[in-house]
């Protein structure tokens, strides 16, 4: 009996912890800086092909619409698909840049440019028969060098022609993707890489000297060897780029069937991106840009974790904490229209998308969109690490904060197993908001929330009971779930320069509060 009791008084007590407030406390007097451009600069999106797709540019168009991001990355502009490279009976180059206008018109019509990867290679110029996905993405190194410079010399000279020499001074160009994954992505050494980057990045410059190029896009490596590299041979470099996953098991996974496990460390992502910053501020060019052209909660788009509401928690967490360190974190991607394993069977399979096939919003959607609603100023905050505040010239405030607890799957499960099933939220310890000189007036204060049941489209599909197919009736059903409308609208008057409210809070639920003057 002294036992039982004992353990009912520490349970009683374990509760009244968890429902204890923290207290988060704003000045919008105190401007500490600009914020960070770097969430929004760059998102990714499978291949270059699949971005002629009706259904692909209704999406971006949404997500410009609502996020508005300034570049967009992708495989394969060099793919056969592409119709970029052939050749005639006689071995001589025939260039073909249709597609590609289209696609790149279609990207400036949403206001988004292209982040350039310069991959794969056209089987007509390939050394060799391998490829990599359902696609078949060649990946091996050129088999004319001179063939390849020429290619590079003709794609950039036809873009400045089209685009004009100031906007194309605008765009980055990546050489290659992920040259460090042997079996996955380049057949070839990390010499025959290094070879390909400065013959490339030598072709961009001879026309197109303020052209921005860099590399090295690897996964996990390289990227002292590059550094050291492109230092002692001289060759131009503009910026490094590379990937970061947050998982603790796996390797490249093509056909997403190996299982993943979430990465549940307080360094998982930002480790490795402080590694770069200080790998980049100790080498010989310093000056270079970081940019992590692919990241994500998982690499392979058959993690279901990838729809879930603790991704929207994720994503500011790492975000929060990355953005001083880089220019930009690529979210891979923005749409789930992605065929590396092939065309798609089911309406959510754990893809990597913010958005479903359907453009159903998932919660990181709205991580996304709710960074895109801060304002151009920071200001004090006293959990700097799990929330953001801001102000616009027009005096309204914006705050955005979150619960992010990471849950790993038990020993016997994977992220593929444990995050396809409903995962209700636990309990946390409400917010109690201060905020304090505030100008004084009238106000409308909206809020909008993303959590468990809260704009999350997957827990709705699964109480569907998760069909293969969406009638429209149930893609409206689900669109109406996620359709990211405040859940909290009222008008407030402010009379001494203070506000304050307490907001119920779940595990891994992510709260954004804007208060905007009314006259």
């Amino acid at each position: 009996m002294h036992r039982a009791l004992r353990f009912l008084l520490l349970c009683l007590s374990a509760t009244c912890l968890a429902q204890s407030p923290q207290t988060l406390t704003i000045d919008a007097a105190q401007t500490i800086g600009p914020h960070s451009q770097t969430p929004l600069n760059t998102v990714g999106a499978g291949r270059a092909n699949e971005g002629l797709r009706a259904d692909w540019q209704s999406q971006l168009s949404t997500v410009q619409r609502e996020i508005g991001f300034h570049y967009i990355r992708f495989h394969g502009i060099f793919h056969d698909d592409m119709g970029v490279y052939t050749e005639d009976p006689h071995g001589h180059p025939i260039y073909n840049f249709q597609y590609v206008d289209a696609l790149y018109d279609a990207l400036f019509a949403q206001h988004i440019r292209p982040f350039v990867e310069l991959s794969f290679m056209p089987s007509a110029l390939a050394s060799g028969p391998q490829t990599v996905f359902w696609w078949k993405g060649n990946i091996t190194p050129p088999k004319d060098m001179a063939k390849w410079n020429a290619l590079i010399e003709a794609f950039v000279t036809h873009l400045q022609s089209r685009y004009g020499n100031d906007e194309v001074n605008h765009w980055y160009f990546e050489v290659w993707n992920e040259p460090d994954l042997h079996n996955g992505f380049f057949t070839g050494s990390q010499s025959d890489y290094f070879n390909l980057y400065k013959n490339t990045v030598e072709s961009v410059r001879s026309v197109c000297p303020k052209c921005r190029v860099g590399g090295p896009a690897t996964a996990v490596g390289w990227e002292a060897d590059w550094l050291d590299f492109i230092a002692k041979n001289h060759v131009p470099a503009d910026f490094d780029s590379t990937h970061t996953y947050g998982v603790v098991k796996g390797s490249f996974d093509a056909t997403g069937d190996d299982g993943t496990l979430l990465d549940t460390s307080p360094n998982s992502i930002v480790g490795r991106v402080r590694d770069s910053r200080n790998r980049i501020d100790h080498s010989a060019t310093p000056h270079l840009e970081l940019h992590y052209t692919e990241w994500s909660s998982s690499y392979t788009p058959t993690d279901f974790i990838h729809d879930q509401y603790i991704e929207a928690a994720f994503i500011l967490e790492k975000l929060r904490a990355t953005s001083p360190l880089t220019q930009s974190m690529s979210y891979w991607t923005f749409t789930d229209i992605f065929e590396e394993g092939g065309p798609p069977t089911r309406p959510f399979y754990g893809g990597f998308g913010l958005m479903n096939l359907q453009g159903i919003r998932k919660p990181a959607y709205f991580a996304y969109k709710f960074l895109a609603q801060l304002g151009p100023t920071d200001i004090a905050t006293t959990s700097p690490d799990h929330s953001w505040a801001t102000t616009k010239p027009d005096g309204s405030v914006q705050i955005l904060f979150w619960n992010y607890t990471p849950i790993a799957p038990p020993a016997t499960s994977d992220d593929q197993i444990f995050y396809k099933r409903e995962q209700p939220a636990q309990p946390a310890p409400s917010t109690h908001l201060i905020l304090d000189h505030l100008h004084n007036g009238r106000y409308q204060l909206n809020v909008y929330r993303t959590g468990y049941q809260q704009n999350d489209a997957y827990t709705a599909y699964l109480h569907m009971g998760s069909p293969i197919d969406l009638s429209p009736a149930q893609v409206e059903a689900l669109n109406h779930t996620a359709s990211g409308a405040p859940t909290e609208t009222q008008t407030i008057h402010i009379t001494n320069s203070h506000f304050d409210k307490t907001f119920p809070m779940q595990q891994n639920d992510t709260v954004l509060l804007t208060l905007t003057p009314t006259h």
